[in-house]
């Protein structure tokens, strides 16, 4: 979810250490700030096992992309993840990107988010989220939505 909550001075001040620490070109630019999950709890306990490299990919709505207008993400791209409160803590490079139906998506592939020991838990826990989501964007979860299923890897951390 975007972060309205954190500050563009402490992003751009990390945006550029990153830069100047893996000798990136200066006019990269990065494609959103974010952090997972809607609670505090879990935005900071995914955060987490980002960090320590368990979590190496994230599921999101399609028509959440289509709803805010934004552009789907692809290979290349460079996120900044913060913290529930903002504070930004790594940058994570996609790796791959695919859409694909809510239902066939096996636990091979979801258990690359780290989360989950089953695709049945990784299913109610993932359907709670659309549906949530769905209620603050305008969309109702169905069981064939398009899933963008994106693998990252952190690139930065501090």
């Amino acid at each position: 979810m975007e972060n309205e909550k954190y500050s563009q001075e402490k992003i751009d001040i990390f945006w550029g250490n990153f830069l100047g620490e893996t000798n990136r070109d200066k006019t990269t630019k990065y494609l959103e700030v974010f952090h997972f999950e809607l609670t505090e709890k879990w935005a900071n306990e995914l955060l987490n096992l980002v960090l320590i490299g368990e979590k190496k990919a994230t599921a999101s709505s399609l028509w959440r992309y289509e709803i805010e207008g934004e552009r789907v993400p692809k290979l290349g791209d460079l996120s900044i993840v913060t913290d529930w409160e903002g504070v930004p803590r790594c940058v994570i490079e996609t790796t791959a990107v695919k859409v694909i139906p809510f239902l066939d998506i096996t636990y091979d592939i979801c258990k690359r988010e780290g989360e989950d020991d089953t695709l049945e838990s990784w299913r109610v826990g993932t359907m709670h989220f659309f549906k949530e989501e769905g209620k603050e964007l305008g969309y109702e979860f169905r069981d064939d939505m398009p899933v963008i299923f994106e693998d990252f890897e952190v690139v930065y951390q501090v």
